[in-house]
């Protein structure tokens, strides 16, 4: 793998750019894996990188019914911070920050991560009293929070409405500074470039149809429209269709998948300068890089695989937007986009070993996955290589549901899930 900097810009603009490789190999599938990954989102594709990278193992497959990144890492508004509110979720949400923060220099590839600022809105007393304790809690964790007064929120953020007469009026917030956004497809192909180079085969445009499993009931492989491939472990990454995937191996997943959509606006000069988000509105806004406005909004009520949702939770939404912030009314969207998310009962991930002996699963991310996806990867290859877990992925078994031991962050993600 050729090494991106300056240096080679200038290089190839006096070769007339004629020189740049693909920056991924597309290989047919070999007959056996030492590993095979089931998705290939930010999710999989991280977790292939370490494998090779942390752990040896290189003989790994990512393969994917459609193309890379074209799920969900690819369908997201890029949030990314770590403000939760237990113990074990601040661990591996900030973990995965303090990947974010060295990723594009880990990764010789620009994922345009940039710590503008997470705010997120209080409109009432319950409000309040909910961000403080996370504010509390956060800090005894080691995770940047901070409460900042109406005031003090519309000196951070200059176009937010704190006006008394608002229907929900802003009662403060609470603000991580150390979170912001990423270029999600630029996640998603910085993985495969590393992991690719170390040696791992992305498929893309290849369905699994079928887990295949031993007498003695461990997993042998995987059937997919391309053939089957075996594999001695295989790590399940699908997002919205995990359950789909598990099923396959006569695994009952404790997930619900629901649609959850976003949009974008027309372009604008540089005017909201950090993630703004409001449970109680049910909506959030950043600005990409280009200028868009990136507005999202709760799940939609209903579970489906479908990526296009209710056009009324849009509208909902809107009218959340113009709320906070009146200086848009008049703007016009540009476009919408919907995806699968899985949620389980605890609005937690699960990172764990199954009752199936080589079977691996990383899934119930909800709302929240695109902002996890170095530190999920980093901890689900030590979870597949060591056939144990890492400390800090340890409660995310699916153990807890059986025990009772949840991780009830039904109100992590400030819009409803």
């Amino acid at each position: 793998m050729r090494k991106y900097s300056a240096f080679a810009i200038a290089r190839e603009a006096f070769r007339g750019h004629k020189g740049w490789e693909q920056q991924w190999r597309s290989p047919e599938p070999k007959a056996e894996y030492d590993v095979v990954i089931i998705g290939a989102g930010g999710h999989g594709l991280a977790t292939a990188y370490y494998l090779a990278a942390e752990h040896g193992i290189t003989n790994v497959a990512v393969v994917e019914k459609g193309w890379l990144g074209g799920g969900n890492t690819g369908r997201n508004t890029t949030i990314i911070r770590s403000n939760y509110l237990y113990d074990e979720s601040a661990g591996i949400y900030d973990h995965a920050v303090k990947l974010w923060e060295n990723l594009s220099q880990e990764l010789n590839y620009n994922v345009m991560f940039s710590p503008r600022g997470v705010m997120m809105l209080a409109h009432n007393i319950h409000d309040v009293q909910v961000f403080q304790r996370h504010i509390h809690a956060n800090r005894l964790n080691g995770v940047d929070n901070e409460w900042l007064t109406p005031e003090q929120a519309k000196e951070y953020c200059p176009p937010l409405n704190i006006s008394k007469d608002a229907r929900y009026p802003v009662l403060g917030a609470a603000l991580q500074r150390r979170g912001g956004t990423a270029r999600h497809d630029a996640v998603a192909w910085g993985y495969a470039r590393a992991a690719s180079a170390r040696g791992v085969d992305i498929i893309q445009n290849c369905e699994v149809t079928g887990v295949r499993r031993a007498a003695a009931g461990h997993v042998e492989g995987v059937e997919t429209t391309r053939g089957f491939m075996r594999a001695k472990k295989i790590g399940v990454v699908a997002a919205g269709h995990s359950s789909v995937i598990m099923q396959m191996a006569d695994v009952r997943m404790p997930l619900e998948s629901y649609p959850l959509q976003a949009l974008v606006s027309e372009p604008i000069k540089p005017v909201v300068p950090c993630v703004v988000m409001s449970n109680t509105v049910h909506a959030y806004i950043s600005q990409s890089d280009k200028g868009e406005l990136v507005i999202g909004a709760g799940t939609d009520q209903y579970t489906s695989y479908s990526q296009t949702g209710g056009l009324h939770i849009l509208q909902h939404t809107l009218d959340a937007i113009c709320e906070m912030f009146p200086i848009f009314t008049r703007m016009k969207m540009l476009r919408s986009w919907g995806g699968v998310v899985d949620v389980t009962p605890d609005r937690s991930p699960i990172l764990s070993k199954t009752p199936v002996q080589g079977l691996y699963v990383n899934c119930g991310w909800g709302t929240g996955g695109f902002k996890a996806t170095p530190g999920s990867g980093h901890v689900f290859a030590h979870t597949i290589a060591r056939d144990e877990p890492h400390k800090i992925n340890a409660g995310f078994t699916l153990e807890r549901f059986r025990t009772g031991r949840l991780i009830d962050e039904a109100a992590a993600a400030a819009v409803a899930h």
